[in-house]
């Protein structure tokens, strides 16, 4: 290494330094900041990363359920390396060739008939962009999205969200008019098995769509499987049935893939399961891990030739920026040649799915496991019988306590979880090994009986 190299690295700051200047400068996203006290993490590698201390985690989350190759996959490492000494940066007005295969690649893996990509920073923007080609296609202004959803933090993906951090933005963006998936465990419909479910929550999506007027609405966005809100898996037909339902009424059909997508779900998009078309997919996360910040849209034939005379009103500065493209081009290359898809769709099958099941059967706090893949939910609840979530919906502070003891007793064992309301998600990198699993799967049992000390059921 150089003199003049070695003089533009960044320090080998100590955890007290990077403490510091944490909560001297960084301003943290959807956080009160005297409340918090963000863990300085020193390194990361596979499905573990490791504090200043040296005390290693068994990444449980994915980081967001975006690391789907897991930390510093050294291929995409080296791309990015190659990549930047190659071309750092370029307007997305040109053509490059990383941008071109990426676009391909990702092209290739979507459903038939979606051929062309916009690509974005993120995913919100990748939402907000979708919403755009929808209603510029259908000359319409209203979008139906789902209550138990999440589609980013900007001001059009924000009003899409069903979650409650869409409150503190409303009044929102016009025209966005929310409906109820289906959710047998909790169903909005009083439904008694997934059949009359998928059925009742169609009837449902087609009433709404009656009284707000058809000829008003522009596109109806879901997430192909719900991530946030509780890894919510379609019953078999509901998603058949709202094709059907936007064909007849000539609606856009946008399927939300930002963490459901690239092996998430056992498959490179998750609508692939059920063999559903959307005509606009956006995407983000795995695409690329995160690695370097990169989401898009996949779009239909018949939406992009609504384009072809008439210019797009969208853009980014750094859309498709060369070092993200680079970093999806490996990544979609790790993921064929090393399989990631199918061992994905093998631990859900083989590991995770039995594993889950025998917590469910010890711990009485276990109301439900669901998910597929490397995309589960544990829902704990302190009656089986009522159903009575261990924690109010969006408890905080006190309220909330169960959850935070839980989380204490993950992180204390090594186990770094992901938790949301009354639920711990086991969403680790897709590439995980099955012994890793293994042992992320006997700490959660032994953290389940903080959960259970809650329990009052019989």
């Amino acid at each position: 290494m150089t003199e003049t190299t070695q003089s533009l690295l960044l320090p080998d700051h100590d955890e007290e330094t990077v403490r510091g200047n944490d909560r001297s400068h960084v301003f943290h996203s959807w956080s009160a900041q005297g409340l918090i006290d963000p863990l300085p993490i020193a390194r990361a590698e596979g499905s573990h990363f490791w504090d200043h201390a040296g005390t290693r985690y068994l990444d449980f989350s994915s980081q967001l359920v975006n690391i789907n190759i897991g930390h510093q996959h050294p291929a995409v490492v080296a791309a990015i390396k190659e990549q930047a000494d190659r071309l750092v940066t370029l307007a997305p007005g040109f053509a490059n060739d990383v941008r071109g295969e990426a676009a391909r690649l990702i092209a290739e893996v979507a459903p038939p008939g979606l051929d062309k990509v916009f690509f974005t920073n993120g995913g919100a923007e990748a939402n907000e962009n979708a919403i755009r080609m929808a209603r510029l296609h259908t000359g319409r202004h209203k979008v139906l999205a789902a209550y138990r959803s999440y589609h980013g933090a900007t001001a059009g993906a924000i009003s899409l969200t069903g979650d409650p951090r869409r409150w503190p933005s409303e009044p929102g963006a016009a025209g966005v008019v929310h409906y109820w998936g289906p959710y047998l465990y909790r169903s909005a419909f009083h439904a008694e098995d997934e059949a009359q479910e998928c059925v009742r929550a169609l009837a449902h999506l087609r009433d709404l769509v009656t009284v707000e007027g058809p000829q008003t609405i522009a596109a109806i966005i879901l997430e192909t499987v719900v991530g946030t809100n509780g890894i919510l898996v379609p019953p078999d037909g509901y998603l058949a049935g709202v094709r059907q339902l936007c064909d007849e009424f000539g609606i856009v059909l946008i399927a939300d893939e930002v963490m459901a997508g690239f092996a998430r779900c056992g498959e490179w998009f998750a609508v692939d399961r059920w063999g559903m078309r959307p005509d606009l997919i956006t995407f983000a996360k795995g695409v690329n891990s995160g690695y370097v910040p990169l989401g898009g849209v996949v779009i239909s034939d018949e939406i992009a030739a609504t384009f072809d005379q008439r210019p797009f009103p969208g853009g980014l500065t750094y859309s498709g920026h060369p070092l993200a493209c680079a970093s999806a081009v490996a990544s979609i290359n790790v993921m064929r040649e090393e399989k990631v898809v199918e061992h994905a769709r093998e631990l859900g099958a083989d590991i995770i799915g039995p594993g889950l099941a025998r917590l469910a059967e010890k711990h009485p706090s276990v109301g439900e496991v669901r998910g597929l893949g490397v995309f589960w939910a544990v829902e704990l609840v302190r009656d089986r019988a009522t159903r009575e979530p261990l924690v109010p919906f969006n408890a905080s502070g006190v309220e909330a306590a169960p959850m935070a003891e839980l989380v204490s007793e993950c992180k204390a064992r090594g186990l770094w979880p992901f938790i949301h309301f009354n639920r711990t998600h086991v969403v680790p990198p897709c590439n995980t090994s099955a012994a890793d699993v293994l042992d992320g799967l006997a700490i959660l049992d032994e953290a389940l009986e903080v959960a259970d000390r809650f329990y009052v059921g019989a």
